[in-house]
This record gives C-alpha cells, structure tokens and sequence, in this order.
C-alpha cells in the first residue's frame, strides 16, 4: 500500500519521541489507513488540501461522533506535520481543516458512600485471592492510578513499605503518589501470597501483581475489569456507572471535596496539563449548584411560584 512506509515511520516516532501506548498506535493506525482508503490509490503523502477537506465532509456526512471525527482530523494533523517535520512535504493540507465543536464531559464518579461500601466488600476474607482484591482496589482508590499503571506496577514500586507509590505514568514519566495507611496494610497483607499468582515453574516475578495465564507475566486491563465488575455487583453498584476510570475520577473529586491543592492533585495523577486537573472542580461546583437548588429554601419557594399563583 503506497504511504505504508511513511506510515510506519510516524508511527515509530509516536513510540520513541512521545511514548505512545501500544493502544494508542492502533488507533492511529487504524484512523491513518481509513483515510488512505478514501485516496482511492493516490499517494498519501502527496494528497492535496481539498482531498483532506472531502474526506472530513465525508465523516460529518455518515454520521460519525464528533468525538470519533476529531481524533481522526488530529491524527491527520500529527501525520502531516511529522511529513513537514521530516521535508517529506512544503506544506501542511491539514492547516485549514475544522474540527468539531466538543463539549467537555464532566468526570463521572462514586459517592464517598458507595466508595465505603466497595472498599468494605474487599475487607472481608483472609484467602490469596481476597487479599489481592483488597490490594488492587485499595492501591487504585488511594492512588488515582490508571488501570494500566495498576497492573502493571513492578514489586520495586512498593519495597521497604515505603509511604509512597512510585509510578511510571504516560511517556514513561515517573511520579510519587503518597499512600494511605489502608493502601499500604493492603499490600503488606498480600505481599506473602504473590507466589500463588506466579507463571507455572516460575521461581519470581517482577510484577507487583503477577499472573498464572497473562502473556504479559502480570494482571490484565481485561482481567481487572472483571474483577471491579464483580466487586460492584457485590456492593450494589452497577456496571454501568463502574470502570477503573470512574475510581481514578473519585480520588480526584474526593481530594478536592476535601480542600486539596489543585496543583498537588495534578501531579498525583501525572497531568501534563492543569487545565484536564481543572475538570473537577467543575464536577464540584455543579454538585454545589444542585445542593442548593435542592436545599435551599428560597429555591423551593421560586419553583413553587407566589402564593395563589
């Protein structure tokens, strides 16, 4: 396919220069050769402004999301600049393009209720398995890891009992998480039973949380998923409003509810950029606006209307 070595040349910049996960390369891949599709043979690196231009009207035109639309003029956009970057191309056909207008989802997250109710459902059991959940859960909650960064963290990250967590985060940048006292009663309960989890044969492992079955040596993303799922169930709270991700959320919104710096909780979850770190303080205030539209008792009084209204 004509633009395949360019292609793979971008691609490997993205894995060597900005660290890009092996997840993120698929979907350049993936949203890079849609396009290359849609040239009909014609050399990628030399398509023209306009061939661009049809091709995002095309997107709007069957209905894409516009989430789906603009990761895919960004792919474009970071395509073309490598091929500017590299004097493969004089100009950039992306420079005009227009990407669609995104709200900015607010992060979803458990009450500290429902938070209590899923830690005290790990508490309970004494049994290798139990005591694994309880490390996995107590690590993600205390920590606002990411599920990639949790499955993967290395027995290294947590020796001596160290108060904090040391995390290799996105471009494999490393950062200190402090650890609660619970998180760390966790680990030091299961840390005499990560043998049962060892491969068949194996002597030791260098994950933190290693696997029997995983190619990988350690827990999956996949494996995990099943896992909170399960727990949720437990705890009453469904599927649909659980992911690892919604508990990252919860320990961002709960440091803040409870008046931690802004600045500190972004460095605890290794944003590169206030501004993402700034997302819950929104989730706060329009929890705030909704407290007093329901408790208030001037609200009540104007939603009712004047007496003999």
């Amino acid at each position: 396919m004509m633009g395949a070595a360019p292609l793979e040349a971008f691609l490997e910049m993205m894995v060597v220069e900005r660290g890009s996960s092996p997840r993120t390369i698929d979907a350049y891949r993936r949203d890079l050769t849609d396009f290359f599709g849609s040239l009909r043979g014609e050399d990628p690196v030399q398509a023209p402004a306009e061939a661009l231009r049809r091709y995002v009207q095309g997107l709007d035109a069957a209905g894409l999301a516009p989430r789906t639309a603009a990761r895919r003029i960004s792919a474009l956009r970071q395509f073309y600049r490598f091929l500017l970057g590299e004097g493969r191309r004089r100009d950039d056909p992306t420079a005009l393009l227009d990407t669609p207008q995104l709200g900015r989802p607010l992060p979803k997250f458990l009450t500290e209720e429902e938070t209590a109710r899923l830690l005290a459902v790990v508490a309970a059991g004494e049994d290798p398995d139990s005591l694994r959940r309880r490390a996995l859960l107590e690590l993600l909650y205390a920590a606002g890891l990411r599920v990639s960064e949790l499955v993967g963290l290395p027995l290294s990250s947590v020796s001596r009992d160290q108060p904090t967590l040391i995390v290799m985060g996105k471009g494999g940048k490393e950062r200190l998480v402090p650890l609660t006292e619970a998180a760390r009663a966790a680990v030091k309960a299961y840390l005499p039973h990560r043998r049962v989890f060892f491969p068949k044969g194996a002597r030791d492992s260098r994950w933190l949380f290693p696997s029997p079955r995983a190619q990988e040596g350690h827990l999956t993303r996949d494996g995990f998923f099943k896992m909170l799922s399960q727990i949720g169930v437990q705890a009453g709270i469904p599927p649909s409003r659980l992911s690892p991700h919604v508990l990252r959320h919860t320990f961002a919104t709960h440091l803040l509810a409870h008046n931690a710096d802004l600045r500190s909780v972004q460095q605890m979850l290794g944003h590169s950029d206030i501004a993402t770190t700034e997302l819950y303080t929104h989730v706060l205030d329009d929890r705030l606006r909704a407290t007093v539209q329901s408790s208030h008792p001037l609200a009540k009084l104007l939603r009712k209307g004047p007496a003999g209204s």
